[in-house]
């Protein structure tokens, strides 16, 4: 048995991607009610920031709602690029990190061309790849005894084919960043080898969706790799995913070739207010950080008494092992006729004998370890895909 599958495919979308389920959606299948749903699939937050509400409730923006926001969100962007600690033309404005990713895609990537994408990570990478008519190199990461961490010279060797090299750390769905120094010399490597052969350097995009859950970013490697794409969020560690704001930072020649991709207006003016207001305040983003990181050690703890894998995490969620993708079909489905969302994995993904699950409130965590108790029973710790039996 394969885990149940929490997403419903697009009547509209080619016939290969599919989104998440909503609320309602999951609420009919399982025959609940809309307010029982609690998602553990999605990496955000139970609450937005307490300043979010006063903001709202000032109905102050930054255009009147009856008229488009600033074409060139200048207050928004001067506020990431304090943040940041960059330069204002080396940052670009998108819906969300996702919008990001699609701009990256249609200025950098043709039909025929090809992408380095590394197994198992983030989804949209190949989404956005094959939506561009381009072919995805699948470089798959070590395994998880090794952390699932990139294979350096295997990336190396298919950059030089690639046009695009998608990169993302802290990774998701396994939770960990890239050993110290490993993405500096991977760049420079990747360099070298463009250089030594005459030909274009690829484009690099090192996705930094929870960079502010660790003490590094890749943000001070775009000097040394003048093709190097950072992308940032504030959905995940600013918890305010409803608000569809993201950021390229790269130098200024290529946010200058990407810029013209963005639609106009993408992101809303009651968007831009908020953004803006929140990146100006230094305790946002480190109050959600340190909830998470109180709450994050007792949920793992609890998982591990119950019988389960559970990997080491940086982030806002945690990996679970569950011994076979049956077993994991199993306990999704357990959790989602109680109205508790995971991530699955599906047939032949590397990760079907795993469940990913977001740090939520203490409450809603509670929930989910007495539900998990309840599915898995006194069962024995199940030994984990990779051989190693669970903590």
């Amino acid at each position: 048995m394969s885990p149940t599958p929490v997403t419903f495919a697009s009547p509209t979308a080619p016939s290969t991607y599919a989104w998440e389920a909503t609320n309602e959606e999951v609420a009919r299948r399982y025959g609940l009610r809309v307010d029982e749903i609690v998602r553990f699939d999605l990496n955000t937050s139970p609450l937005p920031p307490e300043m979010v509400g006063r903001i709202l409730a000032a109905g102050t923006f930054e255009t009147p709602l009856s008229e488009y926001p600033p074409s060139d969100y200048a207050r928004l962007v001067a506020a990431a690029a304090a943040r940041y600690g960059v330069a204002t033309d080396e940052l670009l404005v998108g819906a969300g990190a996702d919008e990001i990713l699609d701009m990256v895609g249609k200025t950098f990537l043709a039909p025929g061309q090809a992408a380095v994408v590394l197994p198992p990570t983030y989804s949209m990478y190949r989404v956005v790849t094959e939506q561009r008519g381009a072919a995805v190199i699948d470089v798959a990461r070590r395994p998880a005894s090794d952390g699932w961490i990139l294979d350096a010279d295997a990336v190396r060797q298919a950059a030089r084919s690639a046009a695009v090299v998608w990169l993302c750390s802290p990774n998701n769905p396994t939770g960990l960043p890239e050993p110290d120094g490993v993405l500096a010399s991977l760049l420079a490597d990747i360099a070298a080898d463009a250089d030594g052969d005459a030909r274009p350097r690829p484009i690099v995009v090192i996705d930094e969706a929870y960079a502010e859950f660790v003490d590094w970013s890749a943000l001070g490697l775009r000097s040394a790799y003048p093709d190097l794409i950072v992308v940032r969020t504030m959905s995940k560690a600013y918890g305010l995913a409803g608000i569809r704001v993201g950021f390229a930072v790269a130098q200024p020649a290529i946010i200058a070739r990407m810029a013209p991709y963005r639609p106009p207006g993408s992101v809303s003016t009651v968007s831009v207010t908020v953004a803006t207001e929140v990146l100006g305040s230094d305790g946002v983003a480190r109050d959600n950080i340190a909830r998470v990181v109180a709450e994050r050690p007792r949920l793992v703890a609890a998982l591990r008494a119950a019988g389960l894998t559970v990997h080491e995490s940086v982030t806002n969620f945690v990996l679970v092992g569950l011994g076979s993708a049956e077993r994991a079909g199993q306990v999704a489905d357990g959790l989602m006729c109680r109205g508790l969302v995971p991530r699955t994995f599906g047939q032949g993904h590397p990760l079907a004998a795993y469940l990913r699950l977001t740090v939520r409130a203490r409450a809603e965590n509670d929930r989910l370890i007495a539900t998990i108790t309840d599915i898995i029973g006194a069962a024995a710790p199940a030994a984990d895909p990779e051989g190693e039996a669970a903590p």
